[in-house]
């Protein structure tokens, strides 16, 4: 079941593919940002709007925790319109919205099961992290930076804490969170390096394949909330037929 509903998502996804090679094939020069530039940054992730539209306006109506990651992954686009203006000084205006999505995201995956030591794992992860970047920080970004990294080690936490490899509560859609999630921290950890610390090697390309790859999965972990629908409808079906009985 698990590989058939894996099968149905991928047509799906094709305008995402598509938009991304768009992307790198294009790759525009960050030197002189444009609408037309911030256009094709945020295609892959409107493509990632129509993958979730695509489930049905019913699906969203429906699950709250898909509406909260259609409504991340909007804020993400505002996030990268404003990344293209960076040098201009819309760098904070970005982080906010990456910020907020971030926010979205943890309320969609939840607080169960509450896992401490996913907990105690990612904290660590966003602690050293903040270590790293700490004596390279000046001015408001120390707070803001600190805030961020609270923020994204927080959304980690809640996607790993779904995962459970080791009993019948298993599902694909828990871990592409889960490893959307550590794809999303890598992304913008690369970014504060290269911005605050030292320049990165090919640090656009590690940072948008990431966060291409990132954006994906966890738009995919949304699938869940429909599996979850289907179930339950499947059952109350089952269940009206036996006391046709």
């Amino acid at each position: 079941m698990e590989e058939a509903v894996v099968k149905s998502e991928g047509p799906k996804l094709v305008p995402f593919f598509k938009a991304t090679c768009v992307y790198f094939v294009l790759w525009l020069p960050t030197s002189s940002p444009s609408w037309f530039s911030a256009l094709i940054k945020c295609l892959p992730i409107f493509c990632l709007w129509v993958f979730l539209l695509a489930h049905g306006f019913s699906f969203l109506r429906a699950n709250s925790n898909a509406r909260k990651i259609l409504a991340g992954l909007i804020f993400s686009s505002l996030g990268d319109a404003f990344l293209i203006w960076q040098e201009q000084g819309y760098f904070s205006h970005g982080l906010l919205m990456f910020a907020i999505t971030h926010v979205l995201y943890s309320a969609a995956f939840g607080m169960r099961p509450l896992n401490p030591a996913a907990g105690l794992l990612t904290g660590g992860v966003s602690a050293v992290s903040y270590a790293l970047l700490y004596p390279y920080l000046s001015g408001p970004f120390t707070y803001l930076v600190a805030v961020y990294v609270a923020l994204i080690g927080f959304m980690g936490w809640r996607a790993v804490a779904g995962v459970r490899l080791t009993d019948d509560l298993w599902t694909w859609t828990r871990l592409s969170a889960c490893l959307g999630a550590a794809l999303f921290m890598a992304s913008d950890l690369t970014i504060a390096v290269n911005k605050f610390c030292f320049p990165v090697p090919h640090s656009r390309a590690v940072v948008m394949a990431t966060y291409y790859a990132a954006q994906m999965l966890i738009a995919l972990s949304a699938v869940e909330c429909q599996d979850a629908a289907d179930a339950a409808a499947a059952a109350a079906q089952v269940v009206r037929e036996k006391k046709r009985m």
